[in-house]
């Protein structure tokens, strides 16, 4: 059980005031809040350690790089990757992304294909697509139901010996629907074909063992983790990571510089080219603590909670249509409500200080299917309580009475 009220004093944020109504904030998909103790290790950074890492033998730099460091074993440790050089920071999930896509637009030929989904956030589309322009290869699209949930069938069709990466993400962003990647992952590796898992939107409510499922990459963002902005992860397998060509080049990615060959340094730092976001890499360590303090098992049971009442309410509103039914779901509510724009809607909540997420999340497929020009979405979190949903709900009516 929970100690909600705890927890939410653990958020500074949570007590403010929006348009002198508290803070309802129910935009998590987008980011997540910031407990104190994630704060405070990006301020014990600035005022008590700044210094470069891996790079100097004084006090300073040898504590920044042991404390980035040990975040990457923590990492590690919470992912159960195999080795802690199988972690590369990165400043999120679509820079991650975009890594592997590059190295594979180097490895890929014409006629190879990929495989994607039509639940992909755009940074799950777009690298992609820039792989196949330069590659020659063939983008495949695994298709969705009516219920929001990808066609199983339809993806084992798709694969053949051509399938070289399939890239999936593990929960949609915005219709919450939470896929069954284990099976998409087998299923690929039958056809020898790669995997990589989108998990932005997964880490903060699932726990996630990288060799369990057997993917060979996985891509996650710290903020949508309670940690800071501006770092990320990619898990690697050992093998594979050592066939990608380096995504960028510059200082600390290099063993030996010449004007004639420069050779690569080894894993992770391969990947890790420039000083790194520093303080944010030892904070997302902090976050990721606080959540296994927590516990993330305890965290999904009780934000299942919150959406199962979120969505009782939300279907006896006349004309409200809730989009993204998924026998399988994360704490996310897509809506509409016929004749009215997100917009006005996301707008009007907000002067009674609710923040939720109007458009089309940058996932405009999933607008085109179901033919949308976008949706209202409220994404809870642990913090969340269902008396903010009913201070939601009521807001709700409020600003259809309004529009309607």
């Amino acid at each position: 059980m929970l100690n909600i009220a705890k927890i939410r004093a653990d958020f500074p944020i949570l007590k403010r005031k929006i348009n002198g109504k508290p803070l309802v904030y129910f935009d998590n998909a987008a980011t997540g809040q910031k407990p104190q103790v994630v704060i405070d290790a990006l301020d014990k950074y600035y005022k008590n350690t700044n210094a470069n890492i891996h790079r100097g033998v004084h006090t300073l730099s040898q504590e920044a790089t042991n404390a980035y460091e040990y975040s990457r074993e923590t990492i590690k440790n919470h992912f159960n990757a195999k080795h802690s050089h199988e972690i590369i920071f990165t400043r999120g999930t679509t820079e991650s992304i975009n890594l592997v896509a590059n190295g594979f637009s180097q490895l890929l030929q014409k006629g190879d294909e990929v495989i994607i989904s039509q639940l992909e956030h755009h940074s799950n589309i777009i690298p992609w697509q820039l792989a196949c322009e330069k590659s020659g290869a063939v983008l495949k699209i695994v298709p969705i139901n009516k219920k929001g949930e990808l066609l199983v069938e339809s993806y084992e069709y798709l694969l053949s010996d051509k399938t070289k990466i399939v890239a999936i993400n593990h929960i949609s962003n915005t219709l919450g629907t939470i896929n069954p990647i284990k099976k998409i992952i087998d299923k690929a590796h039958e056809y020898g074909a790669a995997v990589l898992i989108d998990g932005a939107q997964a880490t903060p409510h699932l726990k996630v063992d990288v060799q369990a499922l057997d993917c060979d990459f996985y891509c996650a963002s710290a903020h949508k983790m309670y940690g800071p902005t501006g770092i990320g992860m990619l898990y690697g397998k050992e093998d594979w990571l050592n066939k990608l060509p380096p995504y960028q080049g510059g200082g600390e990615m290099i063993k030996e510089v010449t004007f004639e060959k420069t050779t690569y340094a080894d894993l992770p730092f391969k990947f890790e080219a420039g000083t790194p976001n520093i303080a944010a890499g030892i904070a997302f360590s902090v976050a990721i603590d606080y959540l296994n303090n927590i516990g993330l098992e305890n965290i999904a049971s009780y934000e299942n909670g919150l959406l199962k009442y979120a969505t009782e309410q939300l279907v006896s509103i006349p004309h409200l249509t809730i989009i993204g039914t998924a026998k399988h779901k994360a704490a996310v509510v897509s809506f509409t409500v016929d004749g009215i724009h997100p917009f006005d809607i996301g707008s009007i909540i907000d002067k009674l200080g609710i923040a939720i997420r109007t458009g089309h999340h940058c996932t405009q497929p999933i607008m085109q299917f179901y033919n949308l020009s976008g949706t209202s979405r409220a994404s809870f979190s642990f913090y969340n309580t269902k008396d903010e949903i009913d201070v939601f709900v009521d807001a709700l009516k409020k600003a259809l009475m309004m529009l309607l």
